[in-house]
């Protein structure tokens, strides 16, 4: 078995939380507030129901929460600022007053991150890499937010039809590094930052499972690497599955992201994949 080369100390820093990468890859929990979400749309719009599954998520092991309010997938319609914070706050506040997990806003608009972060929240999840509102940066450095920068291009309604690239992961990392760059003159530490490649987003199955195969590529720029695989539609492609039957597709997927270097698994099955992870890491450090 190929191992990945030894890695240096690795830090990830959130409104003073810190978090020490090199020790152990940290699970992410989804908690979508949408009616339209691909995997579980309409599930945790009720406050009281994301409570539950915030604290679900905690006694299963995630080390973060994931709240987002305007679905991502392909197609979906926008949503407005002021409705996207209406589905928000009630249920951050009321996770907020339960537990003291770390809380990511998945979210592309400055407006909602300042809000959100003003409400308990620490991490800002950008699946736009900070392309989609000028003021975001301003934002996530005032509040010493951390912030995942998202390979994405195009939005919604156009991502699909930009997966053309001279090659994939040059091109992605050119392109995240702008997102990088961004952050950086912006004010944003650099221990604040975490990248995604996006899968899913701009990309065909087979682009995909590339990422995948070569993600240990994007541990040059020395950030901890967030991967979000779960229940995508890739992993319905290949299993011929529909989305809350992938678990076993993507936990394949997980070990071998965390086998290649990701440091943040955001997934839908908590438990699992946390003993996915663990297994997984388990071999890394085997002697």
């Amino acid at each position: 078995m190929r191992k990945i080369t030894e890695e240096k100390n690795m830090f990830f820093s959130a409104k003073g939380r810190i978090w020490d990468l090199s020790e152990r890859a940290l699970v992410m929990g989804v908690i979508n507030v949408t009616p339209d979400s691909f995997s579980d749309g309409g599930e945790t719009l009720d406050p009281r129901r994301a409570q539950e599954r915030a604290l679900q998520f905690e006694r299963d092991g995630a080390d973060i929460l994931d709240l987002g309010a305007e679905s991502s997938r392909p197609g979906a319609a926008p949503v407005s600022w002021e409705e996207e914070l209406n589905r928000l706050l009630p249920v951050l506040k009321s996770i907020r007053s339960v537990t003291d997990l770390p809380i990511s806003i998945d979210t592309t608009k400055s407006r909602v991150a300042d809000e959100t972060l003003r409400n308990g929240a620490s991490i800002i999840n950008d699946v736009s890499g900070l392309k989609a509102d000028s003021a975001m940066p301003a934002v996530i450095a005032c509040h010493q937010a951390g912030i995942v920068l998202m390979h994405r291009r195009g939005d919604s309604g156009t991502m699909q039809e930009k997966t053309q690239y001279g090659n994939l992961i040059f091109d992605i990392k050119r392109e995240l590094k702008e997102s990088i760059d961004t952050a950086i003159g912006a004010g944003i530490s650099y221990d604040c930052i975490a990248i995604d490649p996006g899968i899913g987003f701009a990309k065909t199955k087979s682009q995909n499972l590339s990422l995948i195969r070569w993600l240990e590529e994007f541990r040059e720029f020395e950030l901890p690497i967030v991967i979000g695989v779960s229940r995508k539609s890739f992993i319905g492609d290949i299993t011929k599955t529909m989305p809350k039957e992938r678990v076993f597709g993507t936990a394949a997927a997980v070990a071998l992201s965390v086998f290649n270097g990701a440091k943040i698994i955001r997934v839908h099955d908590v438990r699992e994949m946390k003993e996915v992870v663990e297994v997984t890491e388990a071999v890394l450090k085997a002697t």
